[in-house]
């Protein structure tokens, strides 16, 4: 099968990897994001998947858009492609790329659809207090994650679940779930169409939601840190300074205090939160500093023995 594959960050290299090592597979071509600034010095920086496909001698194009680019467009139909396989790409498709491969246009999804369509399926299932996730080789169509599902695979999310676990996770068995599926779409499996019931949308993370709103209950809160632990994590402020949250854990005890208000400090921060319950922040990382224990933290800072946490 002829292959060009469209992708941007680490996430997807476990899947263009696999196709560059599974017998009957020719990557012929990869469409990836355009260079970004990164790094203390702002240097222009290839994607994940640019510098993985350019490290295997793999013709490589990074247009800044996909609509209306007739150059890209001539580009992906010179390959000659029997199938598109798209992984956190970052851009949406246009029908022409859709229409341009022989076989289909398909899609590694990380989430159980119908269950979070969208940008963040990750985020959003543990956010949701999601028992269970997993990915979804799925046939591309012009609506948003609606077309029909060849395979999928689950995995559970336990309590102690964080994002950095599902993306490890994730990423090597989507890419082992497409390299048994491509085969079988070759030799003619069908996908199924996915249940109209049961369908939600993970709508892309905007910054605010990672700063940390002591109304909600000690398990959102929980839910929240372990999501985007240890990076880019979740801050809250205290004497008008940032303190990123890196670890803890709600307590089965419940508080009269006002909500965001340090009750004990025995065994860490333990934070007063809504519907009276009580988050734990074990490890944390002060504004400026490197992260640390919040033992630790209390003994250089006794002030925030009494603090309210929020302000």
């Amino acid at each position: 099968m002829r292959v060009v594959f469209a992708g941007t960050p680490r996430f997807s290299v476990a899947c263009l990897d696999a196709l560059m090592h599974t017998d009957g597979m020719d990557v012929v071509g990869v469409v990836s994001q355009p260079d970004r600034k990164s790094g203390r010095g702002m240097k222009l920086t290839p994607s994940a998947v640019k510098q993985a496909a350019l490290d295997s001698g793999i013709d490589v194009i990074t247009p800044a858009c996909l609509r209306d680019n007739g150059d890209a467009l001539a580009w992906l139909q010179g390959k000659q492609a029997d199938v598109l396989v798209v992984v956190a790409f970052g851009m949406i498709l246009p029908e022409t790329w859709l229409n341009a491969v022989t076989i289909a246009p398909l899609n590694v999804h990380a989430s159980l659809l119908p269950r979070w369509r969208g940008a963040a399926p990750i985020e959003r299932s543990l956010l949701a207090g999601d028992r269970q996730t997993g990915v979804c080789i799925m046939q591309m169509e012009k609506g948003l994650d609606t077309g029909g599902v060849y395979a999928r695979r689950t995995v559970p999310i336990t309590d102690q679940t964080t994002g950095a676990d599902l993306w490890r996770s994730l990423a090597p068995m989507g890419a082992e779930l497409l390299a048994e599926t491509l085969p079988k779409i070759e030799a003619g499996l069908q996908p199924r169409p996915q249940a109209e019931q049961g369908v939600t949308y993970a709508h892309k993370i905007r910054n605010e939601e990672r700063i940390i709103s002591w109304n909600k209950s000690a398990s959102e809160i929980d839910r929240l840190v372990r999501c985007f632990s240890p990076r880019p994590g979740v801050r809250t402020r205290c004497h008008s300074k940032w303190l990123k949250l890196i670890a803890g854990k709600p307590l089965p005890s419940t508080h009269r205090s006002s909500n965001g208000a340090v009750v004990e400090t025995t065994h860490g921060l333990d934070i007063a939160c809504g519907d009276a319950s009580v988050y734990r922040i074990t490890e944390l990382q002060p504004e400026g500093k490197k992260a640390m224990s919040a033992t630790d933290f209390l003994r250089g800072a006794q002030m925030y023995s009494s603090a309210m946490l929020g302000t």
